[in-house]
């Protein structure tokens, strides 16, 4: 007879295990699941924790003081420390990996230029996991880039200390191979005094399925997190947050903007911000915006707040979906812009902001070019 699962009153509330035996298997019913094609996962989520393939391989070739990459085992006391596993596909990551690759930040460290580290995926013809570690420093300053290129089927974690008074500036960019799948769940713990800035960007892949969260320790921690999305024809892009706020005088900030085109390309947005009752003073606002430029393309947002106290300086969200502003592309096109560059201008303004948020030029500059490539080519 099998066992009935009641799923939780809370976000609060929800298992977490680094088991994944403790995880129902997925159906596809569960709210936590109802839009992404289990199938397309391709094995992420089986309970096997066993790889079949090559995990991903780094290279980073800078030389910047206070900056140590290498990596650690699970003897390592920030191996799991941050990151308890709260769902199936995390789990299974977790047990199938038995080294991470560490970026190390020495305390009060404040390298000259952003610490670059490129995972290349290792193939598609099994699962591979893979796990991270970021470990920064108290008093340290830091811009961090990691890059995700090449085909992969993979499963894995990124654990984010942040130390009391550190700043952390952290870009994340996933450009796989177009018939790569990956699952990834991002966490955060600040502390006291802490701010990070989080850039999310997803372009490549078949299925991208990322979780970011996080948490804090200390008064004063500041989070932002801000994401940029660009699905073509036959892309799922998923993209759920959870920032949890357990200690008073916290703040948290989401941005996430997505575009979409082609016949089957589908985006799912899903942030959650729970503050819970001892975590007076919280100030927290989140937002989305999708912008669908063809038939056929669909978009899902849903933001939640979950408010267990009514001393907060201020919570809100909010959500818009639209298509192009006719408007707008007519009046460029009377000022003798074609369709097509005119559509180019309005996508660049609506990324725009977000991009400005990467400290990294050359970097910007390749990713606006993969965006206007893609409008140039699906108007040809």
């Amino acid at each position: 007879m099998t066992a009935t699962v009641i799923p939780p009153k809370t976000r609060a509330q929800e298992l977490r295990s680094y088991d994944p035996t403790d995880f129902p298997a997925l159906v596809g019913r569960e709210e936590e699941w109802r839009f992404t094609p289990l199938k397309r996962l391709l094995g992420l989520a089986d309970g096997d924790a066993a790889a079949a393939a090559a995990g991903p391989r780094h290279e980073y070739g800078q030389d910047l003081p206070g900056v140590t990459v290498g990596e650690i085992t699970k003897d390592d006391a920030r191996f799991g420390t941050t990151l308890v596993p709260f769902d199936r596909p995390s789990a299974v990551a977790y047990a199938g990996s038995e080294k991470a690759l560490l970026v190390e930040i020495a305390r009060e460290a404040i390298p000259a230029e952003p610490v670059t580290v490129r995972l290349i995926g290792g193939g598609v013809d099994g699962v591979s996991h893979g796990h991270t570690v970021i470990d920064v420093g108290p008093l340290a300053e830091v811009s961090v880039i990691l890059e995700q290129t090449g085909p992969a089927v993979l499963g894995d974690n990124v654990e984010v200390l942040v130390a009391d008074s550190a700043r952390l500036t952290l870009v994340t960019v996933a450009d796989w191979d177009r018939e790569s799948v990956q699952a990834q769940h991002v966490k955060f713990r600040l502390g006291r005094d802490a701010k990070v800035t989080h850039v999310q960007v997803t372009l490549g892949g078949d299925l991208v399925r990322q979780y970011t969260s996080a948490e804090y320790t200390g008064r004063g921690g500041d989070f932002e997190s801000f994401g940029l999305y660009f699905a073509d024809a036959g892309q799922h892009q998923e993209h759920r947050l959870l920032v949890d706020h357990t200690v008073p005088d916290c703040r948290s900030h989401v941005t996430y903007r997505g575009a979409l085109q082609g016949d089957g390309a589908h985006t799912v947005w899903v942030g959650d911000v729970l503050i819970r009752a001892e975590a007076t003073g919280t100030d927290t606002y989140e937002i989305n915006r999708n912008l669908i430029l063809t038939d056929g393309a669909r978009a899902d947002s849903i933001p939640n707040l979950e408010i267990e106290t009514g001393e907060v300086a201020g919570a809100g969200h909010a959500s818009a979906t639209g298509r192009f502003d006719d408007e707008h592309l007519f009046y460029l096109m009377s000022r003798g812009i074609t369709e097509p560059e005119a559509r180019r201008l309005v996508v660049r303004g609506f990324f725009a902001e977000l991009l400005a948020k990467i400290p990294a030029e050359d970097l910007r500059e390749r990713l606006s070019a993969v965006i206007d490539a893609r409008l140039t080519a699906v108007g040809e």
